[in-house]
């Protein structure tokens, strides 16, 4: 892989990864209501769903989703039903204080991360649309003449990484918007997410595969 085309990898990879997905919702969602201790464990969710998404289209079992009408759809369904459930969540959820979340016992905490971690998980995990834009994104920056498992590997982490670095940006900005906002404010911004996962679950809904 020659250098120029790394870079084009790299901008293309931060100028999909600042776009607001599920998964930046949920970390900017998660530190508003947990701090960034909460947003740690929802981003290792998230990096871990995509990680298990790359891997699975290394394998070449992206192709298999994109040919399987059933199986593809059965994904698409489960992944609107868990939105729109997540949605109704954050509309429910009320503004905690920052200080008294970082306040709770280790043992009160860690419930939470691991709620917030199998959310993540599940959002990227239940998005078929993630699998089919891996099949298509990564294969175009593959050496086909050369070892492609270390490429995957090598443009996997690259993306995890820079995902990773954005999801941060989002929780960091959660976590600021609690000593900014009011109570009232920050129940605003969590209805926001929680709108914008409807949003995101229509749009899955109505979505269809290319060619199709």
């Amino acid at each position: 892989m020659t250098f120029d085309t790394l870079l084009i990898y790299v901008v293309a990879s931060i100028a999909l990864a600042v776009i607001p997905g599920p998964t930046m919702l949920l970390a900017l969602s998660n530190g508003i209501d947990g701090g960034m201790r909460r947003a740690s464990w929802g981003i290792a969710g998230a990096s871990l769903g995509s990680v298990t998404l790359i891997a699975v289209v290394a394998l070449g079992l992206g192709s298999l989703l994109a040919a399987s009408e059933l199986l593809f759809n059965a994904i698409r369904v489960a992944g609107v039903a868990y939105l729109v459930w997540l949605g109704i969540k954050l509309w429910r959820s009320e503004a905690t204080d920052l200080g008294a979340a970082l306040a709770k016992s280790a043992i009160e905490v860690r419930p939470h991360g691991r709620v917030a971690l199998m959310r993540s998980l599940l959002v990227a995990l239940s998005n078929p649309k993630t699998v089919l834009f891996f099949a298509a994104f990564l294969p175009q920056f593959i050496d086909i003449a050369k070892p492609q498992g270390t490429q995957y590997l090598l443009l996997g982490s690259i993306f995890v990484a820079l995902d990773t670095c954005v999801m941060l940006a989002y929780a960091a900005a959660g976590t600021q918007a609690v000593r900014w906002l009011s109570r009232r404010g920050l129940k605003a911004l969590n209805r926001g997410c929680a709108a914008g996962m409807w949003l995101l679950a229509a749009t899955l809904a109505f979505w269809r595969r290319p060619g199709t």
